[in-house]
């Protein structure tokens, strides 16, 4: 396919690493000069170019750039009606995107993560998300959703990702100071979470981990009486209500 991509941040970035090596021709915008340029330097079929100039060589755009800013770096520039463009804008509704966009059509929505650089990682669609598997559905998982308000809980439920980490992290310290290899530590409860949650589904694996006077169970408890899922359900209410 011939690719554009306006806004090269982070996840933008990712996406185009998840698909350069596919074939496509991807045009890249300036934003920002240094992720595209890296970008370009990496991968011979990647090139750097104004807005304009990457709409007039795509037939497919990415949109990777802040909701709030994006209607002031959009209007200046032409799409064409045989444009399909994906936003990665999770906080602007599609038809909002299609505003910006017209007369190309707004495809769809797409909240990637950073692993879909390497593959393996999740991504979550709203509308076309035949387009959004054919591009990236051989090594990512497309989590394809039935409407705008299932993307904005699931765009809630996802912010688990960050204290998830930083529980796992707190605890490679606790190792850390027990042990001589703080870096192995980490890395056995890295594996130890990841693949536990890859191989099993919640409800089955807490069941599991429920051994009566076990540690599991006893640290479980010891953090439900403390208000976890408490602290939990009133933390993603308030990103819902706040969204």
């Amino acid at each position: 396919m011939r690719i554009g991509v306006i806004g090269t941040g982070t996840i933008a970035s990712a996406v185009v690493e998840g698909i350069a090596g596919d074939g496509h021709h991807i045009a890249v915008s300036r934003r920002s000069a240094v992720q595209s340029a890296r970008l370009s330097e990496d991968h011979e079929n990647v090139t750097v170019h104004d807005n304009q100039a990457v709409l007039d060589r795509s037939d497919v755009i990415f949109l990777g750039l802040m909701a709030n800013a994006a209607a002031e770096i959009l209007d200046p520039l032409t799409f064409r009606s045989d444009q399909r463009v994906i936003s990665l804008m999770a906080d602007c509704p599609l038809e909002r995107v299609a505003q910006m966009a017209r007369p190309a059509r707004a495809a769809a929505v797409m909240i990637p993560f950073p692993g879909i650089a390497q593959g393996g990682s999740p991504a979550l669609g709203y509308g076309d998300t035949d387009l959004l598997q054919e591009l990236f559905g051989a090594r990512n998982t497309i989590f394809a959703l039935k409407s705008e308000g299932e993307l904005a809980a699931y765009n809630c439920a996802q912010a688990v990702l960050s204290p998830s980490i930083r529980m796992v992290a707190d605890a490679a310290d606790w190792l850390g100071a027990r042990i001589e290899d703080h870096a192995q530590g980490e890395a056995f409860l890295r594996a130890l979470v990841g693949s536990s949650l890859m191989g099993s589904d919640c409800a089955t694996l807490l069941a599991a981990l429920d051994t009566p006077g076990g540690y599991n169970q006893r640290l479980r408890n010891h953090m439900d009486r403390a208000g976890m899922n408490a602290a939990l359900a009133t933390g993603l209410d308030r990103l819902e209500r706040d969204k």
